[in-house]
């Protein structure tokens, strides 16, 4: 049961590089300064390596600062998983950028909620993580309108040509830094996930830590996931927003990796994809307001408010299924 478990875990973290491809490559790719196929490669390379950069807040939040570590099963894990990678295959088959972060709070807290009550609930984390649904769209739009302000001033002067390509070298740059900060907020989400599942079946030696196969396990799964594309998602993110030039992919990119930086150094799990969908808003609006189609931004903006309700529901009842499954087969 336990490496089915651990299974399932890689399972939706590969999911979740399929479902957030879209988060690391459609501005490069909307921007036609990379091809898709070659933007994948290029994100995936950089997923990969984010452990290299990053300490495992994020992992321990998630772990141990959402529900009590003590009330772990094998059940609960598996209603979180269940609950999140439902959650995740709907909204990827119907385009809809969602948050798979948001997606697997949901589920641990719904699985959790359903076996013990309120009592695990570590409400400090939960409210951190919360926060994050606010937040870092905010600070995702604010930086991204900043930079375009910053960047419009500097090229004042610059000839069309010399900023068009000036920006399509520096999206490089800064696709690559928001790759990084998605592979290390995202995949220490199921990271924290596997730890508390080995700490629950006695196999950390009676403290929490992350070892490090499941540090490379979870950033190769993610990694896979993001090869292999999530396009309708890159669609709606690169082109049906607003349209993008290279100078604002490159604000929207960087504006999102900063903010994804300074949430995995504090241990925030927040979602990329919210990150993201407000630094693109950021330089729509940083154009003209009626650049950015706000009737799609507030479409978005209440599928983000819905994920982690209906992902708990969808987390209670895979226990459900869980427990009844134990009760006849078990």
């Amino acid at each position: 049961m336990l490496l089915f478990l651990i299974a399932i875990a890689l399972i939706f973290d590969f999911l979740n590089g399929l479902h957030d491809a879209a988060n690391s490559i459609a501005t490069i790719v909307s921007t036609r300064v990379l091809p898709a196929n070659y933007a994948v490669i290029w994100a995936a390379f950089f997923n990969f390596i984010a452990f290299m950069f990053f300490g495992l807040h994020v992992a321990n939040t998630v772990g141990k600062g959402i529900i009590h570590p003590d009330i772990i099963s094998d059940a609960v894990i598996f209603g979180a998983l269940g609950g999140a990678i439902t959650w995740n295959v709907v909204t990827w088959l119907a385009g809809i950028p969602s948050s798979s972060s948001h997606a697997l709070i949901g589920g641990l807290l719904g699985a959790g909620f359903a076996k013990a009550g309120l009592d695990p609930i570590v409400w400090s984390g939960v409210l951190k993580t919360v926060s994050g649904i606010v937040v870092s769209p905010a600070i995702g739009f604010s930086l991204a309108l900043l930079l375009v302000l910053i960047v419009s001033w500097v090229f004042r002067r610059s000839t069309p040509a010399l900023a068009d390509s000036t920006f399509r070298k520096l999206q490089f740059v800064s696709a690559s830094l928001y790759s990084l900060g998605h592979g290390g907020n995202d995949a220490q989400k199921t990271m924290g996930i596997i730890a508390v599942l080995l700490f629950a079946h006695g196999k950390l030696g009676g403290e929490f830590h992350v070892p490090l196969w499941v540090v490379l396990s979870c950033q190769a799964a993610m990694a896979m996931g993001t090869l292999m594309g999530g396009w309708r998602i890159v669609h709606t993110m690169g082109s049906k927003i607003t349209r993008l030039s290279p100078q604002q992919g490159f604000c929207a990119e960087t504006g999102g990796a900063i903010t994804l930086f300074l949430a995995t150094h504090i241990g925030v799990p927040v979602s990329t994809t919210h990150t993201i969908t407000g630094a693109i808003v950021g330089v729509g609006a940083a154009r003209r307001v009626s650049a950015v189609r706000w009737n799609l931004a507030t479409g978005i903006v209440w599928a983000w408010v819905i994920t982690m309700p209906i992902a708990a529901v969808m987390g209670a009842m895979f226990y459900g299924l869980a427990r009844l499954a134990d009760r006849f087969f078990g």
